[in-house]
């Protein structure tokens, strides 16, 4: 008959699973090995306790608030690039421009054919009067008219794509072009992130639930420098998942810190009150 072997919580979570793995594969069991289980953390400090049975380290990541991939709209030859990798840029300024000599010739031609139409449909609205010409003549001049504008807004709507600004303040976290090159329609230009606010993702227990609140504060030891920070909890997911009876929550970073960047992990700080 198979037996079920102890396994104590103070297993990693990586010799657990390799074990649990090994004991189902030889029709073995395991009478305790726990879903929180983890060793402690990089610095030897003890994990967030979730009970008197298990535990884990609860990890997290830093991520901005808004990131993007800018795209070309149009064809054309990169002129400029006025921010370089990894720059800080506001809202509005430019961050891409185009060569577009070509685009802006054919807005000057459709501006002047617009300009002949209306002088023709002028001078047949002066005919009409005179009864020398037709209603038909004067409808065609005037479809003409709309016709040639409707080019110069469709010119125009391009020659507005012959840069890009920012839609918001942040940073250029990868550039995938450079100035001179050909780009084509759809082509992604530039990775952008708003790192104004830097956000966390981290999951927890369900039964936290109980006393976790949003704007309820904690705090994150970022690996990359030693130090730990002020938090916040912003959000909290619209459903458990039922098979690891967990949670997600989303943090904020609460205050500015400049050493802090996008990509940077931790762990987070977060005791369950007593009795919980």
């Amino acid at each position: 008959m198979p037996y079920a072997a102890p396994c104590g919580p103070g297993l990693s979570l990586w010799r657990a699973g390799v074990t649990l793995g090994l004991r189902l594969a030889l029709g073995l069991g395991c009478a305790a090995i726990p879903f929180w289980a983890s060793a402690n953390g990089p610095d030897n400090t003890p994990p967030v306790t979730v009970s008197g049975l298990d535990s884990r380290e609860i990890r997290a990541q830093l991520t901005p608030r808004r990131y993007t991939t800018l795209a070309a709209e149009i064809g054309a030859k990169v002129n400029g690039l006025p921010v370089p990798e990894s720059g800080r840029f506001k809202e509005g300024q430019t961050l891409i421009r185009f060569d577009c000599s070509l685009q802006q010739a054919q807005l000057n031609k459709a501006k002047a054919a617009l300009s002949a139409a209306e002088k023709v449909w002028r001078a047949n609205q002066r005919l009409t009067e005179l009864k020398s010409i037709g209603k038909l003549e004067v409808d065609m001049s005037e479809a003409e008219v709309l016709k040639a504008r409707a080019e110069v807004d469709g010119n125009q709507a391009i020659i507005s794509k012959c840069r890009i600004d920012a839609p918001y303040a942040g940073r250029i976290a990868e550039q995938k072009i450079r100035e001179q090159q050909y780009v084509q329609p759809g082509q992604a230009l530039l990775e952008i992130l708003d790192d104004s606010a830097l956000e966390l993702e981290f999951i927890v227990p369900s039964r936290w639930l109980a006393w976790v609140q949003p704007e309820q504060g904690f705090q994150v030891k970022i690996d990359e420098t030693g130090r730990s920070y002020p938090a916040k909890v912003t959000r909290i997911a619209a459903r458990v998942d039922p098979v690891s009876q967990s949670v997600m929550l989303t943090g904020i970073i609460d205050g500015t810190f400049n050493e802090l960047i996008s990509g940077m992990s931790g762990r987070v700080l977060m005791v369950p009150p007593e009795g919980r």
